[in-house]
């Protein structure tokens, strides 16, 4: 049971820009909604750093202070022409809430984001009109036994993982007492991402924008959508995860000799692979069954010349494997799926880029795209990307248990819900010993297969 104790309007602290933010066609292309995640902290984490006592007057004051920094997440979106938003930024600023639970923080058991955990993060009324949206919000949970939980949701729109992580690290190093550097200064300028002018026809097939495979002889998804799913959180180990490198990186050829490939398949390429062939075996599908992965590509040092480090927006494309039969994944080796998965992540050129920049900015109603990428429980059956399809994209990288407010690293980060079948993420473990785990929303009917097989495939 958690009780809301207050709420509060957090502005920043010193003037900041006012007006219109151009948003680049990648912001526009995402889902106005807010992405939840959690960050959790346990009371007197049992190590040598000088832990400070938890204060709600100092994580507003340094959210205040990041505010003057990250001056677009004060803002609020407005509707314009062809179905695209606009940011203003008008420092009407971020809502921050206040919370108690009666729980302690080992009643969250493995932390997997469940129903239970959804009142960790801040709700909003998408029902009220766009422009009175905080672009971000913020709940701070004070367990019984003195843990805490920093709940944030902040709209895709305005930011990727990558930026949402920069934010919160800022944040964090604020409060506790510390200064940003020049070099961590965020980026604003995001016409980085503006398309040639005068905008030119598209250079490839931009297979990313078509509809997924259906389940064979459906005509729509609305079926799949309405059957019940389960959520876990898979744990594996350092050892599983270089076991499945090796796995992949194990090839025959036609002699049915062990070959090398050119360049050894990446942790990513070979958990993602693993992923999708234990999906395919617990959806028992037809061997004929069509199915793809859809994966998101920060382009940030994919352009020419690469974008800022600090570049703060969606600096994230989606792409998709080229699309495959079950039998085909199932009945060839772990580097069949490896390399169906790489070639989507190289095609993420440059001039790839830019082309889908022209191809986006074309488009008179850019929401019939984004449909296409939504990830949300209410989406139209055509975008459906759950069965026979994966979302699987890495948070590996992204700055999340370096988020010291002063009461020690978090024990756990991620998100605060995932309810769409058929997405999973990839994140690093808190133990940073090299071990990874896989948050994954699955039919129930198959969660149970999924797991036997993800552990006995493994070596």
């Amino acid at each position: 049971m958690i009780t809301i104790k207050s709420a509060s309007i957090i502005v920043p602290s010193e003037p900041t820009p006012n007006g219109i933010l151009w948003l680049s066609e990648s912001d526009q292309m995402m889902q106005c909604s807010h992405e939840p995640l959690i960050s959790i902290y346990k009371p007197n984490n049992n190590n040598d750093d000088i832990i400070l006592p938890f204060s709600s007057e100092t994580m507003k004051v340094s959210l205040s202070r990041a505010l003057v920094h990250y001056y677009p997440l004060a803002g609020r979106l407005r509707s314009a022409d062809g179905g695209r938003f606009e940011l203003v930024c008008n420092a009407m600023g971020a809502k921050l809430l206040e919370a108690y639970s009666e729980a302690e923080v080992a009643d969250l058991g493995d932390f997997a984001p469940t129903e239970a955990h959804q009142d960790l993060v801040p709700k909003i009324d998408y029902r009220t009109p766009i422009e009175e949206w905080p672009l971000l919000l913020v709940q701070l949970t004070r367990f019984r036994c003195g843990g805490f939980c920093v709940g944030t949701a902040i709209c895709h729109t305005v930011v990727d993982g990558w930026s949402a992580g920069t934010f919160i690290s800022s944040w964090a190093k604020l409060a506790r007492g510390d200064d940003l550097r020049p070099d961590e200064i965020p980026f604003h300028d995001r016409t980085l991402l503006r398309s040639r002018q005068p905008v030119m026809p598209p250079r490839f097939d931009h297979r990313e924008f078509s509809k997924p495979p259906l389940v064979i002889g459906s005509l729509d998804a609305k079926a799949e959508q309405k059957k019940k799913t389960s959520v876990a959180l898979l744990k594996v180990s350092r050892k599983q995860v270089e076991g499945l490198q090796k796995t992949t990186n194990e090839i025959l050829d036609d002699q049915t000799n062990l070959v090398k490939p050119i360049r050894p398949y990446s942790q990513y390429e070979a958990i993602a692979s693993h992923i999708w062939r234990c999906a395919c075996k617990a959806r028992a599908g037809d061997d004929r069954q069509p199915t793809r992965v859809r994966i998101a590509v920060d382009v940030r040092n994919r352009m020419k010349p690469p974008l800022p480090r600090r570049y703060f927006g969606n600096a994230v494309f989606i792409t998709v494997t080229s699309t495959c039969l079950y039998g085909e994944l199932l009945s060839k080796p772990l580097s069949y799926a490896a390399g169906i998965i790489r070639e989507a992540a190289e095609r993420m050129t440059d001039e790839y880029i830019r082309s889908a920049l022209d191809f986006m900015t074309s488009q008179e109603q850019v929401g019939s795209l984004r449909i296409n990428f939504s990830v949300q429980g209410n989406t139209e059956a055509l975008s459906f990307p759950g069965n026979p399809n994966l979302v699987i994209p890495s948070w590996v990288k992204l700055p999340l248990y370096g988020t010291d407010f002063g009461w020690g690293k978090p024990v756990y980060v991620g998100p605060g819900m995932l309810t769409v079948e058929g997405k999973s993420l990839i994140m690093s473990s808190p133990a940073s010993d090299g071990s990874l785990i896989v948050a994954l929303c699955l039919q129930t009917q198959c969660m149970d297969s999924f797991k036997k097989f993800f552990y006995e495939d493994m070596i």
